[in-house]
């Protein structure tokens, strides 16, 4: 499968990785895995959102792998693995202890970035006894548990039955995204990103999301839809960071701090005025400063121990 479309200079270029393999999940679904960085170095998993791709990352791939072994991997469907029948919550889990199976020495834990649909990704899996024992720390990007139409502001409409319906709509819609063009660019950013996102930024999101396959961004969006994922969050027992945006249309802060007040151990939560949906991208060095700090903090600490 040839690359899926990425912006080819710059810091949202991603940098080619040391390895590459395909994982099997348990239904049999194909996943692409990029490794960066050093085999020796302490582990980073990054999981991507709703129709995005490893390139997503690209900032803090570039930033992290020159001292960190970091795992990026194209959720199913999504960049170079194929498309599966199965959109689920319960199959977003078994991809990511699938990933974690094959890159991860036994009892090696690492941190865990998941961003929106890869946040609910990490929160699926946190029951998985897999999960607990791979995971030293979280953190969670512009992402929620449920009623995620019924908050969403990509509408100027009041909150309510009927702009959820037309979110559904909107969101859900099989129609093609068509080539990156300044209207699709200004229609990205308004939806996805906020005011002061640069055009590079804007670039780098528009030419990801708009390579994500219709019928596959259709699917998950009904995956979307239904999420309920409140229970999982209680299961997420490690150290949790979360950060949103203020501006994010599609998980605004409602969200954010609901995962707050509800994760059994959250070690803080960032809001970032006027930054939209795509923190990874719009706040880079922030989110890349939080990946190093809960490495720093639980990755190193494990090991200390476990060595002792």
């Amino acid at each position: 499968m040839s690359r899926p479309a990425h912006v080819v200079s710059g810091p949202y270029a991603p940098p080619a990785p040391a390895r590459e393999l395909t994982v099997v999940s348990a239904d049999g679904a194909r996943l692409h895995v990029e490794v960066h960085g050093s085999e020796g170095a302490p582990p980073v998993v990054l999981a991507h959102g709703w129709a995005c791709s490893t390139s997503f990352w690209a900032a803090q791939i570039r930033a992290l792998a020159a001292d960190h072994r970091v795992i990026a991997y194209d959720q199913r469907g999504h960049g170079r693995s194929p498309a599966s029948s199965a959109c689920t919550t319960e199959a977003l889990a078994d991809d990511l202890e699938a990933v974690f199976a094959a890159t991860l020495a036994p009892g090696e834990k690492a941190v865990v970035a998941g961003h929106s649909m890869g946040g609910m990704t990490v929160l699926a899996a946190a029951p998985r006894p897999r999960f607990r024992v791979h995971t030293a720390a979280v953190l969670l990007c512009s992402t929620g548990s449920g009623r995620l139409l019924a908050e969403a502001r990509v509408l100027p409409l009041r909150a309510g039955r009927l702009r959820t319906w037309c979110t559904a709509r909107v969101l859900g819609s099989r129609a093609p995204l068509g080539p990156v063009t300044p209207m699709a660019r200004h229609i990205l950013k308004y939806t996805t990103m906020g005011a002061a996102s640069t055009p590079a930024m804007v670039e780098a999101c528009a030419q990801v999301v708009h390579a994500c396959p219709r019928e596959v961004r259709h699917a998950w969006s009904r995956m979307l839809e239904a999420l309920d994922l409140e229970d999982a969050v209680r299961e997420v027992k490690v150290p949790t960071e979360v950060v949103v945006g203020t501006a994010d249309r599609l998980t605004p802060p409602v969200h954010a701090r609901a995962l707050a007040a509800a994760l059994p151990h959250c070690v803080g939560i960032t809001e970032l005025p006027g930054v939209g949906h795509m923190t990874p991208v719009e706040a880079p060095e922030l989110v890349t400063g939080k990946i190093r700090e809960l490495v720093a903090t639980h990755v190193a600490d494990t090991q200390v121990k476990e060595g002792a």
